[in-house]
């Protein structure tokens, strides 16, 4: 009995026939890891899905991906694919026609925070005029986060190796699974009504999944609204939420925000302390250069006071008075000693005294001074006066010396 041969084309399109009447492969949904994924020309997308197993090649068609892709598709991207698994009978291959394709898991989570993101950043609320400053001494703070754990712990520590008078007040959260995101919410408005003087809102690390919580809008809008300065610490330093973006100031992690929020008290005292001496050191300074200007103006105070300058003045008075004395006095004692000396040569050459001698002052009848013997002639009469009198007498005879 002869065998029937079938060509290639008509095997591919009894395969193809099969696959169109499975059910199962007209709408199928398929989960996986893209790889080969390419952008061509013409707006299809030719991709692999992969995962642990095994690889199945797929496309999408420039018709679908308006409606059926909300993303940039990349590689190492988790998708689930909504389409069909149909035979291509050119090559005899067969592959997934994609009509829709979503983030899986995570992939869906980050597409949704980056919306969020974009929306309340275009909404001002990550703007840093909004930031409140972090109190640099505070005596209450107030921690939303879970009970157990060690987020709460390490603030705990921190916190009171840093400054063991500060009370730490703490409300119970939920920070993950339903609810979570509400729990969080009343944590803010309860320490908010207390009154503390900053809040840290945060938890551990973990996936996307596990700080879903801190990228909800509700807990945003709690954390922009709230009037006491809140500090995110959510997570691991690698890992970011919308309620770091909106708070007051992000801490990589629950340790770092306690060490932000209380300040070191050791350090506060040590600085004290050298502020204190120091502050001693320029107070004895001032105190120093204002008692010796003090000195200087009551020094000035004391030249200038009416009295003292009135006693200066009598002093000056005095002085010039002794000193006039003294000038007057060597004057007169010249002037003294000046007569003295006229004196004793008015005296040498007085008349009288040479009267008193024996001598006589020789006038002739009309009183003038005869000198010499020859301003006189016999029979002139002549009066001679003496230191008693005078006498009257007549020439007789003229003798003249050669």
């Amino acid at each position: 009995m002869m065998k029937r041969v079938y060509s290639v084309g008509q095997v591919n399109g009894y395969i193809k026939n099969m696959f169109a009447q499975d059910f199962l492969l007209k709408k199928i949904r398929i989960s996986g890891e893209v790889s080969n994924c390419k952008y061509h020309s013409s707006g299809h997308i030719y991709f692999s899905l992969k995962d642990e197993t095994g690889t199945i090649a797929a496309v999408m068609f420039a018709g679908n991906r308006r409606q059926g892709l909300k993303f940039r598709m990349r590689e190492g991207d988790h998708v689930v694919v909504d389409g069909s698994v149909e035979v291509y009978e050119r090559d005899g291959r067969y592959q997934l026609y994609a009509r829709e394709i979503a983030l899986d898991g995570a992939g869906a989570l980050f597409l949704r925070y980056e919306a969020l993101k974009k929306e309340l950043a275009e909404m001002g609320m990550f703007a840093p005029e909004y930031k409140r400053p972090i109190p640099k001494y505070i005596s209450r703070l107030g921690v939303v986060t879970a009970p157990t754990g060690a987020a709460v712990q390490d603030i705990r520590n921190i916190s009171h190796r840093r400054n063991p008078y500060v009370q730490v007040i703490l409300y119970p959260a939920q920070v993950q699974g339903d609810g979570a995101a509400e729990s969080i919410v009343n944590g803010i408005h309860a320490l908010e009504r207390l009154g503390v003087d900053t809040i840290i809102v945060g938890r551990g690390g973990g996936s996307i999944e596990d700080l879903w919580a801190f990228n909800e809008e509700i807990v945003a809008r709690a954390i922009f609204d709230c009037r006491i300065p809140v500090i995110s610490a959510v997570g691991h330093e690698t890992d970011t939420t919308i309620a770091d973006y909106v708070a007051d100031l992000r801490a990589p992690t629950p340790s770092a925000a306690a060490e932000l929020a209380v300040y070191d008290y050791s350090r506060f005292r040590e600085l004290t302390l050298t502020m204190k001496a120091a502050l001693g050191i320029r107070m004895r300074e001032h105190i120093s250069r204002q008692r010796q200007k003090q000195e200087q103006m009551q020094a000035r105070l004391a030249l200038r006071n009416p009295e003292t300058v009135l006693n200066n003045k009598k002093q000056y008075l005095a002085d010039l008075e002794e000193k006039l004395q003294q000038k007057m006095e060597r004057k007169i004692d010249r002037y003294r000693h000046k007569i003295e000396v006229l004196s004793e040569r008015v005296d040498a050459g007085s008349p009288v005294k040479k009267l008193n001698q024996g001598f006589a002052f020789v006038t002739d009848k009309n009183g003038k001074r005869i000198t010499g013997a020859g301003q006189a002639a016999i029979g002139d009469e002549v009066t001679l006066r003496m230191s008693d009198g005078a006498l009257r007498a007549s020439v007789t005879e003229v003798e003249i010396n050669e």
